[in-house]
């Protein structure tokens, strides 16, 4: 599918660019309409997690084949403060600004594969995948 797309996440309108962009990968790697939204409800959660939490990241997009299955990659990074007790923060309900807590669990829900780096004062980074099969 290409290079890697690399996108910054600094204000709202970076928040809709992001989805649609992790849409219209998502599109080309195969995916049905359903998973396209589902891809794209998560890249939201983490996007404005990232201005909520960060004010400002980025966001990385690939396509990966692996045996016989293609995948969606999308790795979000910030230098924000960091999330000090991840197994915490996703749980449903664990929320530090006073939201619904459910952006992060959410996200990890929705997507097949998910995993959060973090360092307190250094930031966060998010990878999360969705895998399909290739046809036969």
């Amino acid at each position: 599918m290409g290079d890697d797309l690399l996108l910054p996440v600094t204000a709202d309108v970076d928040v809709v660019q992001v989805r649609q962009k992790g849409r219209e990968l998502a599109a080309q790697a195969g995916f049905s309409s359903g998973d396209q939204t589902v891809i794209a409800a998560a890249i939201s959660e983490i996007a404005r997690n990232i201005l909520m939490y960060a004010k400002r990241g980025e966001m990385q997009f690939s396509v990966v084949t692996n045996g016989d299955r293609q995948g969606v990659v999308i790795v979000a990074s910030d230098h924000g403060p960091g999330i000090p007790d991840i197994a915490r923060a996703l749980q449903d309900g664990y929320s530090t600004s006073g939201g619904l807590g459910l952006g992060l669990p959410g996200a990890k829900r929705l997507m097949d594969d998910f995993d959060v780096a973090s360092a307190v004062g250094r930031g966060t980074t998010v990878t999360m995948k969705k895998w399909r099969r290739l046809s036969a």
